[in-house]
Formats: C-alpha cells, sequence, structure tokens
C-alpha cells in the first residue's frame, strides 16, 4: 500500500457514537477504547511521521503498553460480535497499511492474527478471500522469515481454505503465484519451529486434499529456481523439491508433535496418489531410500511397540495407514532396490503382524461401545473409527503380502531365528491375508517348508483348505 488506511480514525469514533452506545454488540468491550488502539496503529504508521530516524526505530520494536493493547484486541477479536465491529470500520485496511509499511516483527504478528481470527467467520473470510490487496499482501508476507509471522499467515491460510466459498479463490492465488512454493518448502526444509511446521504441513495437506493439480505442479517444481528472495540462497543452490522439503520437516518434528508427523504422512500419501508423485519419491535415489528408511524406522520404533496396549492402535490408525500406504508404494516400484532387500527389513514383519492382532481388539471394544450406544451421533462416530480401522487393514494386508512373496529360505531362516515369524504369527497374517492373497500364502508355505517342515505342517493343521488346494 502507498497510502495511509482510511477512512480516520477519528471520523470512525464520531461515526460509532452516532450509532449510539459504547459497547460493541452484546459484548462488555468498549467501541471507544477500540477505536483508541486503532487509532495508534494508524499513527504508528503514518508516512509524515516515518520519515525521521527515530521514528523508523520505534518501528522496528513495540511499545509495552501498546503491544499489551493490541494483543487485548488479538483476544477480543475470537468473539463474532468484535470481529464484525472490526471488519465494518475496515480494519483489514488497517492491518495490511502495518503489514506494507511496519518493520516490528511482533506488530506483523499481532495484526495477522486478529486477521486470522476474524477469518473463521465466514462473512468476513469470505470478503478478505476475495479482496486481492488483501490475498496479496498475506501471501507476500510468506517470505517474511519471522517464524510467530508466518505461523500466523499459515493459520489464516489454512482457516480460508478450510472454507469451501473461498477455497477455489486462495488456490488460483496460490497457483498464480509459484514463489508460495518455494517459501514454504524453504520453511519445510529449514525451520526448526516445530509449530510452524505442524501449521505449515497443514496447510500444503490442505492445498493436496483439495486440489490435485496443484500438487502435480508443485511436484514438478522441484526444478525451478529458489528464490532470490529468500536470504541465503543464490542460483547456484539446488532447487528445494516437494518430497525432501517433507521428508526434513517430519523429521524435525519426529518427537515432538504426534498430530504434525500425521500431517506430514498423509501429504506422502497423497503424493503417492498420482504417477508423477510416486517418482519423484522414487526415482532419485536418495530420496526413495531416504524415504523407506525413515518411515520404516517410524514403523519399528514409533508405533504399535511389543509393550504398548491393543487399544492404542486406536490413536495411531491413520499415521500408520498412511506409513504403510506409502511403504507399499515404494515397494512396489522398488522391489530390486538395495535398500529393501529383505534381510534388512525384517522386523518390518513383525510389525505389520502386531498391527493385525491388535486390530481384533480394537474391533472387538468397537462392537461392545456399539451394543451399548443408543445415541444416533456416536453411532455414526463408531462407524467412521471402524471405517479408518478397516483402511490400515487393507493397507497393512498389501503391504505384508508384498513383503513375504519376496521372502527366501534364508531370510525366513533369520525372521525365525529372531522371532520375527513364529506359529502365532504366521496363524495371525493367515486370518487376515486368506482368501484374497491365497496364492502368495502358498508360495510362502512352500519355502518356509525348506526352513521348518513342522510348522508347515502345524499351519496346514490350523487352515486346513490350504492343504486340500495343495
Amino acid at each position: 500500500m502507498d497510502r495511509n488506511p482510511s477512512p480516520p480514525w477519528r471520523g470512525l469514533e464520531a461515526e460509532a457514537e452516532a450509532a449510539g452506545g459504547d459497547c460493541i454488540g452484546t459484548t462488555v468491550y468498549s467501541r471507544h477504547w477500540l477505536f483508541g488502539v486503532l487509532g495508534g496503529l494508524i499513527q504508528l504508521i503514518n508516512p509524515e511521521k516515518a520519515n525521521s530516524m527515530e521514528n523508523e526505530e520505534e518501528l522496528t520494536e513495540l511499545d509495552e503498553e501498546m503491544e499489551n493493547e493490541i494483543c487485548r484486541v488479538w483476544d477480543m477479536s475470537m468473539d463474532e460480535d468484535v470481529a464484525l465491529f472490526l471488519y465494518e470500520f475496515n480494519a483489514p485496511d488497517i492491518f495490511m497499511g502495518v503489514l506494507a509499511k511496519s518493520k516490528c516483527p511482533r506488530l506483523m504478528e499481532i495484526c495477522v492474527g486478529i486477521l486470522g481470527n476474524m477469518a473463521c467467520f465466514q462473512e468476513i473470510c469470505v470478503s478478505i478471500s476475495n479482496d486481492k490487496n488483501v490475498g496479496q499482501t498475506l501471501l507476500n508476507c510468506l517470505y517474511d522469515l519471522d517464524p510467530p509471522t508466518l505461523l500466523e499467515i499459515s493459520r489464516l491460510l489454512l482457516t480460508c481454505l478450510s472454507q469451501p466459498q473461498v477455497a477455489n479463490v486462495w488456490i488460483e492465488r496460490i497457483q498464480e503465484n509459484p514463489a508460495v512454493y518455494d517459501s514454504i518448502c524453504f520453511i519445510m526444509s529449514s525451520s526448526t519451529n516445530v509449530d510452524l511446521l505442524v501449521k505449515v504441513g497443514e496447510v500444503v495437506d490442505k492445498l493436496f486434499d483439495l486440489d490435485e493439480k496443484l500438487m502435480v505442479e508443485w511436484i514438478k517444481n522441484g526444478t525451478a529456481q529458489v528464490l532470490d528472495q529468500l536470504p541465503g540462497n543464490s542460483e547456484e543452490q539446488p532447487p528445494l523439491k516437494i518430497v525432501s522439503c517433507v521428508l526434513e520437516a517430519a523429521k524435525q518434528i519426529r518427537f515432538d508433535n504426534p498430530v504434525g508427523l500425521e500431517v506430514y504422512m498423509h501429504i506422502l500419501q497423497l503424493l503417492t496418489t498420482v504417477d508423477d508423485g510416486i517418482q519423484a519419491i522414487v526415482q532419485p535415489p536418495d530420496t526413495g531410500r531416504n524415504t523407506w528408511n525413515f518411515l520404516s524406522d517410524l514403523a519399528c520404533h514409533d508405533f504399535c511397540q511389543p509393550d504398548d496396549p491393543p487399544i492404542i492402535l486406536q490413536e495411531q490408525k491413520t499415521v500408520l495407514a498412511s506409513i504403510f500406504s506409502v511403504l507399499s508404494a515404494v515397494y512396489a516400484s522398488q522391489a530390486e532396490q538395495e535398500y529393501i532387500k529383505m534381510e534388512k527389513n525384517l522386523p518390518l514383519i513383525d510389525v505389520l503382524i502386531r498391527v493385525l492382532h491388535n486390530m481384533e481388539d480394537c474391533q472387538k471394544k468397537l462392537v461392545n461401545l456399539a451394543d451399548s450406544n443408543t445415541e444416533e451421533t456416536e453411532k455414526s462416530d463408531l462407524t467412521e473409527e471402524d471405517f479408518h480401522l478397516e483402511v490400515l487393514r487393507d493397507v497393512s494386508c498389501e503391504l505384508l503380502a508384498n513383503i513375504i512373496q519376496k521372502l527366501t529360505k534364508e531370510n525366513i531362516v533369520q525372521a525365525l531365528k529372531e522371532d520375527h515369524l513364529n506359529k502365532q504369527k504366521c496363524s495371525c497374517a493367515f486370518k487376515y491375508l486368506l482368501p484374497l492373497y491365497h496364492s502368495v500364502i502358498k508360495e510362502f508355505l512352500s519355502i518356509l517348508s525348506e526352513a521348518d517342515k513342522t510348522l508347515v505342517g502345524d499351519l496346514e493343521k490350523d487352515f486346513p483348505n490350504l492343504k486340500a488346494q495343495d
């Protein structure tokens, strides 16, 4: 913006007083006080005062009293009456002026945060989203290096993308600003701020879920040059690629934010729904190896451990489904690669069978809850829970079947020795894999008989249909 926000503060206050009363809507918040704060904001970005060196220095930091007052507005803006009042008297214009002129990171963070709260209400969200100036200014702020400001920008974007009425407006705007890709990839690949990484991940996940075309464009953007605007980058540096950036962010938040980790695993899963995405994961040798090693390590060490109660699968079902789905896609494309050789990945068999075993307990508990439930909404929730378990069961069976059909005699001997396979675990696997993967089981038994004929005999007694069709 190259002008002051309008209308002026005193004009706004006079208009509000003419409307009668000092309270905002049904709240106890004072109109007069709020206009005083907005007026202070206008004075902070007044170009006539910004010419002095003294004021230039003041703009980099907020006066403590002013910061406290603006933070109160931030809290108040969660109230719909306050949000509508701010919108009615052009507060977004004032905030845009702050973003365009201020050099104070804290002030920018608060102003975007207030906008984010206001955007939670549909009428305001639609208006903000349809304002090209607001949209462009906010996207430009993604090049800011202040993590708190970037966090609030991401929260605002996610709020708008979650509104069906305006989601496409933002998708088109982002498509028209390819620099957004570079900025988001830069954040994912270099930030150590867990909250920021989680929120940026949620934005990317939402974008990919809403628009496959944009996802494919971002997959192919790995050949684009990194933005000159991003400090520390130069044309000599390699371009940022979406898969590597997602993996780096996931590694950063792995131990600090399980919800965020689930978001990034879902992003990878979405990438595997298109051929370009699978190729982006597996074609660069380093990327394919890093993806497989990281996800298999997650599965083997972070989820569904031997000492965990079976019911924990309810909390982990969606993230595990994403992990197994990506591993299955990588395995199907790169089964001959050295990093996927089974002697290195036998613990993965153990994890998959444990997940299937624990699934029985979870499903029994769901049945018991359904029988004792009378509320329709709760029954609906239970149905959704059951659906997610079914998804996990299907992807677990697919990956397990792909793995066991590649096992050699030496692999099986090692798995038996290390207790990744035994009679109980094989029985559990067969229970879930049959009858869909009947031929896979038959081939597995044929190789298993070379390692342990007694075990094969016991399994055929428990599953006579396997022996009958021999």
